[in-house]
C-alpha cells in the first residue's frame, strides 16, 4: 500500500528513508526547517560534482564525509543529522530522490503539491506566494513552491509539478530563436 505523497515511480527504499525522516522531523517539531533544508542542500550536492563525487565515493571514509556535511549543515542538527544517516547508509547516490521524496510526502500530509521552480535569481516571498496562489488557481490544488536558484535559467523560470514541465526561460526563447535562425539560412 502506498503512503500519500509516494509516486507509482518512487524506489519503496527510497521512499522509507523519507517516511523515516518525515516523522523524526515531526516528532521534533522541526518538519518544515529540515524539508526545506534538505530540498536545497540537494540541489547544492546535484549541482556541485565535486562534493557529489566525494559523498558517493566509496574508496573514501565515512568519516571525512559525515565532517563535510556538518561543516555544510551544522547550522540546524536535525538537518545535519538526516543527511549523515543518508550518507553513513550509503544512499548519497539517492540523496535527491531521498529529498524530492520528503518534500513530496510532506506536502501530500497538507494536501498539497509541490512545484519545483527554478529561477536566475532569488525569488522573494511576496513572489513565492504570487507563483504559488496562480498555480494553485490554474491545477485546482494547494501548492507549494520550492525555489531552485539556477544561473542556467538565464531570465525568467522554469515550473516543474510531477510530470508537468512549464518551461517561460529566457535560455529557452533564446535556444528556439538560435534554431529558427539556423533553420532559415
Amino acid at each position: 500500500m502506498m503512503a500519500p505523497g509516494e509516486r507509482n515511480g518512487t524506489d519503496p527504499v527510497v521512499a522509507a528513508y523519507a517516511r523515516a525522516i518525515m516523522e523524526v522531523a515531526q516528532a521534533e517539531d522541526v518538519l518544515d526547517r529540515v524539508e526545506d533544508d534538505l530540498f536545497r542542500f540537494a540541489r547544492t550536492v546535484e549541482a556541485t560534482p565535486d562534493l557529489r563525487d566525494r559523498l558517493v565515493d566509496p574508496a573514501i571514509d565515512v568519516g571525512p564525509k559525515l565532517a563535510v556535511l556538518d561543516d555544510l549543515l551544522g547550522g540546524h542538527p536535525h538537518t545535519a543529522a538526516a543527511a549523515m544517516w543518508i550518507v553513513q547508509s550509503g544512499r548519497a547516490r539517492q540523496l535527491t530522490e531521498i529529498a524530492d521524496a520528503l518534500v513530496a510526502l510532506s506536502a501530500a500530509t497538507r494536501s498539497a503539491v509541490v512545484a519545483e521552480v527554478r529561477s536566475a535569481v532569488p525569488l522573494t516571498d511576496e513572489q513565492q506566494r504570487k507563483l504559488a496562489s496562480a498555480l494553485s488557481r490554474s491545477t485546482d490544488a494547494d501548492v507549494e513552491v520550492k525555489v531552485v536558484v539556477d544561473p542556467s535559467v538565464v531570465g525568467g523560470m522554469v515550473v516543474k509539478m510531477g510530470d508537468t514541465v512549464i518551461d517561460g526561460s529566457v535560455a529557452r526563447r533564446l535556444a528556439e530563436l538560435r534554431g529558427r535562425l539556423t533553420g532559415a539560412s
